[in-house]
């Protein structure tokens, strides 16, 4: 049987981990609907790749290394279940009649959290606690609220041990970030572009550690990640109106080599400090370039590198569907420097510099990043949309 194209990736370096972009409770599914239009002569090899990277009979052998969630994604989960999801929300409201719709729906998210957690728990515990941990994220109508995220952020670790506790990447979502850590709890940083981010939050990660090792904490389970939401960097946010008021023409291959410039400086900046936070990568595309050549450079140019990459099911399938197109990783494509004309022509912009430069924006701007208010309001309202399905049912 011939190895799925995300297998080959994780070939090129021993540490760089594949995990899934959604609830693992809604894989089985996934699953099924990619298997019922693949090619007939795939379709073994496809169902057998699919089952390798998740098997929820065996989710200790599982080649998935982890698994994030998000308000959207969440959704997701609820809208491919509303029956069962239905009756859960019924069940929180009998069981607690003092709660409003706000905190019936937290309740049912961390039963969301939990349910997807204790799914992969087994993998958690058969790699000692190295792989098998589930991000659940605070709420994002809150991503500049610092108690309420710190106090979410403690209600969805208390869900598993193999939880970890997705964070925005605002300034006080870095405090919050080094409050958890100083407890010995695993955090993603979420929501975050850009390389002042990055260092920032190495910068909240080792403050959390040296407090954790002074009081004694155990950090035996302990792992942090930075997300590095690539395409959402370059098309989300101000690039291109910055751009285009300039008079300047940016094509898409420029904006994949910022997008590249940006995640290989933080990724180099932890590596030659020794940070212990592992850069993630997500929003990964399949795309033509310049030369009508199918790519995803989202992973291309950081093969040999040891990330993670979260991908949703969209973005597998179509990894799958040109799996014959795409050329073979290179696994020093990681020390390929970015294109240096691209790189020239980005500094023109604002929104670039501030996304590449160590300090291109303070603390407390990094709320106010173009990428970052277009992601958080798309979050917030996948959220708001699922505080409605538990107000409608409440409602009956």
């Amino acid at each position: 049987m011939s190895k799925h194209i995300l297998e080959k990736l994780a070939e090129t370096n021993p540490e760089c981990e594949i995990w899934w972009d959604s609830s693992p409770l809604v894989y089985p599914s996934w699953k099924d609907e990619v298997l019922a239009s693949a090619p007939d002569a795939k379709r073994a090899d496809w169902e057998a790749q699919l089952t390798r990277l998740y098997n929820p009979d065996a989710p200790a052998d599982m080649g998935f290394r982890g698994v994030t969630t998000n308000p959207p994604l969440s959704l997701q989960a609820v809208q491919l279940d509303p029956q069962g999801w239905t009756q859960l929300v019924k069940d929180i409201a009998a069981a607690n009649p003092g709660l409003d719709v706000e905190g019936v729906y937290w309740k049912m998210y961390l039963e969301l959290v939990k349910r997807g957690a204790d799914a992969i728990r087994p993998a958690f515990e058969a790699s000692g606690y190295k792989y098998g941990m589930l991000s659940g994220q605070v709420d994002p109508r809150f991503v500049t609220d610092g108690e309420a995220m710190l106090e979410q952020g403690l209600s969805i670790a208390a869900m598993g041990d193999n939880v970890m506790v997705k964070i925005p990447g605002s300034k006080e979502g870095y405090e919050v970030i080094e409050e958890l850590t100083a407890r010995g709890i695993s955090t993603n940083n979420t929501t975050s572009f850009t390389v002042a981010q990055y260092s920032r939050c190495m910068a909240a990660v080792t403050a959390g550690l040296q407090r954790a090792k002074a009081a004694g904490v155990d950090l035996s389970k302990w792992r942090s990640v930075i997300t590095h939401m690539s395409s959402r960097l370059g098309e989300k946010g101000d690039w291109k109106a910055q751009a285009k008021q300039r008079g300047i023409e940016l094509s898409l291959d420029e904006i994949r080599d910022g997008e590249e410039a940006v995640l290989k400086r933080a990724y180099w900046y932890g590596k030659n400090t020794g940070h212990p936070s592992k850069m993630l990568q997500c929003s990964m595309r399949v795309e033509k370039d310049a030369s009508g050549k199918t790519v995803s450079r989202h992973v291309e140019d950081f093969a040999g590198g040891d990330f993670v990459y979260t991908c949703p099911g969209g973005y597998i399938a179509g990894l799958m569907e040109v799996e014959d197109e795409l050329a073979p990783f290179d696994p020093k494509a990681i020390e390929r420097e970015p294109n240096p004309a691209s790189i020239e022509k980005l500094m023109q912009l604002p929104a670039f510099r501030q996304a590449y430069e160590f300090e291109g924006m303070k603390p407390h701007e990094f709320s106010q990043y173009g990428s970052f208010q277009a992601t958080a309001t798309e979050f917030a309202a996948a959220t708001r949309a699922t505080v409605d399905f538990v107000r409608m049912v409440m409602e009956g």
